[in-house]
């Protein structure tokens, strides 16, 4: 377990600070036998239906089907999060693209009495958050074909309401569909079940008055939700079916952002319930506000953007993703030119890009708000800086092109806009300002009509890549995630001991790992560590689970070179046997109990990842 952090002392009493949050959150729990554990990487481990942790549930979900954790069965943590999927919506006062989840964890201990409860008592007790319960109502799931009416959550809550002394406790719980009030699972498969959330009434009128039709799920202007307890009951499987789980789980979330701006709103410290106002951005508006002359209310939105996308993106780059044409690597691209081109917005000088962004990012890298609870930050701010102003130089010369190729056309129109800006990320703010110039107009109608097609075609596409998910836990990846201890230590045995794992994807149909290396393999090279797979998968060599301290752990020889922070206690898999081991890993998810459970593998594809990374393919022999 790890030692909750010292929260920040807030120098005026009325407001919060984002760290004061987070350790009044742990320290509740904590004090409720939880133990504390670090958050995952945003890049997820051995997950191939998702680009990012998109919830606080993913780096969980070997435990939420049944694996033991080693830290115990009451868990709680702050979990970095990516969500790709609204992207084009950030720049309103509720989306974001990271975004930080406080979460409690029961993995088959206590359910929904205690997790509604606890939830309840955090969010009213005058020594946590002392929100006013007449403003709190809650949702339950209404039930359909698949599960009952969650009548037990709806039981509990008028309990707990008319014990705090509510007005119309029963009038406060509504009842709502899947869409609303069931999680997951986001991919095919998992863990899901019911869910139970919270909403804050931040309206003026009133909400029992006969002609008050706002409903909690249904008005964003006047309803904000503030937790969600989900009821981990059912695996859905492939054909659809939910199938009760061995033990029933608490998965709970409360949005860090979302709960500090409504905080400080209420004391009235903010204007609004605003995120964007809080420690967390505002000294990136500071600088906004100062370089380009305009003010937060009169560019809100392009400010919101910027300070949400560097934000994002230093994030992502910590945890060791780099700007790329796929993947991830795009996103993050996605993520730093949109904040470029808002720039433009704000009138300043593409001369400018890179010296503001150098400045925006080592602003936040240094940002107490981050430091105290991500230290790495800092340590790493140099890096950071250098992985973003790179990609924002290229993108000033892709944004130089553009203005080469502008010159070309004799006139301008919504079709050669849309093409500029998808070619070399050309703003269709500056084609208009160029063709006023010309004293022509371009038809935005155009340009938006194209946008939404390409914008449509690209989620169809990469639907099920950017829809957070969870691993497929099938026969066939339980047989590659095992083989991927096998192709690490293969790599290891071949090439040296310098090769260590950068990340792998598997499917049903292949395992896909990156290493560290900086040279193309051999094609002898390959058939050894083809051969050496294959020599271990038939001696067929038991793959055993350990729990261990991690200081234990890694004195023992086992490798961790994921960039997350790992517990204090570790799960070891290792194969072979106990003094004569051919892998030994820190490791979670699912792996087959002896080595010739595998079958026999096949190296069919090698490539060059970036600088100093390789990447090689391997599937079942037929």
């Amino acid at each position: 377990m790890i030692p909750v952090a010292n929260p920040v002392v807030c120098y005026n009493p009325r407001m919060i600070t984002a760290q004061e949050l987070r350790h009044k959150f742990l320290s509740f729990f904590e004090l409720r036998e939880h133990a504390v554990i670090p958050s995952a990487s945003l890049v997820p481990d051995n997950d191939p239906t998702t680009l990012f942790i998109t919830a606080g549930m993913h780096p969980l979900v070997p435990y939420l089907l049944g694996q033991p954790h080693p830290e115990g069965t009451r868990l709680v943590d702050v979990q970095k999060c990516i969500r790709t999927v609204d992207i084009d919506e950030v720049g309103d006062r509720t989306h974001l693209t990271f975004f930080e989840m406080l979460g409690n964890w029961s993995l088959g201990d206590y359910f929904k009495k205690e997790a509604i409860t606890w939830s309840w008592e955090f969010l009213t007790a005058a020594e946590y958050m002392g929100l006013d319960k007449e403003k709190l109502f809650v949702t339950v799931f209404e039930g359909d074909a698949d599960a009952p009416r969650d009548e037990e959550s709806a039981t509990i809550w008028l309990e707990v309401l008319t014990q705090a002394g509510v007005s119309n406790p029963e009038k406060r719980i509504y009842y709502y569909p899947k869409s609303e009030n069931w999680w997951g699972p986001a991919g095919i498969t998992g863990p899901c079940g019911p869910d139970t959330e919270i909403f804050y009434y931040t309206g003026n009128g009133d909400p029992f008055a006969d002609d008050f039709n706002d409903e909690p799920a249904n008005d964003v202007s006047d309803f904000v939700e503030v937790w969600n307890n989900v009821f981990m009951q059912f695996n859905k499987t492939a054909d659809a079916s939910y199938e009760p789980l061995k033990k029933n789980n608490v998965d709970t979330g409360l949005g860090l952002e979302r709960m500090l701006a409504i905080f400080n709103w209420i004391q009235g410290e903010l204007p609004e319930p605003d995120a964007y106002q809080t420690e967390l951005f505002m000294p990136v508006i500071r600088i906004l506000e100062e370089i380009s002359d305009h003010t937060y209310q009169s560019h809100t939105r392009s400010m919101r953007i910027i300070a949400d996308h560097v934000r994002a993106g230093i994030f992502m780059v910590q945890d060791g993703v780099t700007p790329s044409n796929k993947e991830r690597g795009y996103v993050l691209r996605r993520l730093i030119r949109r904040a470029v081109r808002e720039l433009f917005k704000l009138g300043l000088d593409d001369t400018q890009y890179s010296a503001i962004m150098a400045r925006l990012v080592n602003e936040q890298c240094s940002n107490p708000a981050y430091v105290l609870q991500y230290p790495e930050l800092d340590a790493n701010r140099e890096s950071i800086v250098s992985t973003i102003v790179d990609e924002v130089e290229k993108f000033s010369k892709a944004l130089r092109k553009g203005l080469r190729e502008i010159e070309k056309y004799d006139s301008l129109d919504g079709q050669i806009a849309f093409d500029l800006y998808q070619t070399y990320g050309f703003p269709i703010e500056m084609t208009q300002e160029i063709a006023e110039e010309r004293g022509e107009k371009v038809n935005p109608a155009r340009f938006e009509d194209e946008f939404a097609r390409h914008q449509n075609l690209s989620r169809e596409q990469s639907g099920q890549t950017f829809k957070g998910g969870l691993a497929d836990h099938s026969e066939a990846a339980t047989r590659y995630h095992t083989a991927t201890h096998l192709l690490h230590a293969a790599l290891r045995h071949v090439l040296g001991d310098h090769v260590h794992q950068e990340g792998s994807n598997i499917t049903a149909e292949r395992l896909r790992f990156d290493f560290s290396h900086d040279s193309a393999l051999t094609e002898d090279q390959l058939q050894q560590v083809e051969a050496w797979i294959n020599e271990q998968i038939e001696k067929d060599w038991p793959v055993y689970k350990e729990v261990l301290p991690k200081d234990e752990a890694l004195a023992s020889g086992a490798l961790a070179f994921f960039k997350e922070k790992y517990p204090d206690t570790v799960s070891v898999y290792t194969v072979g046997e106990k003094n004569n081991w051919v892998s030994r890993e820190l490791c979670g998810g699912p792996h087959v109990e002896h080595t010739g459970e595998i079958g026999l593998i096949e190296i069919f594809k090698q490539k060059s990842v970036s600088a100093g990374v390789r990447r090689v393919y391997l599937r079942f022999k037929n």
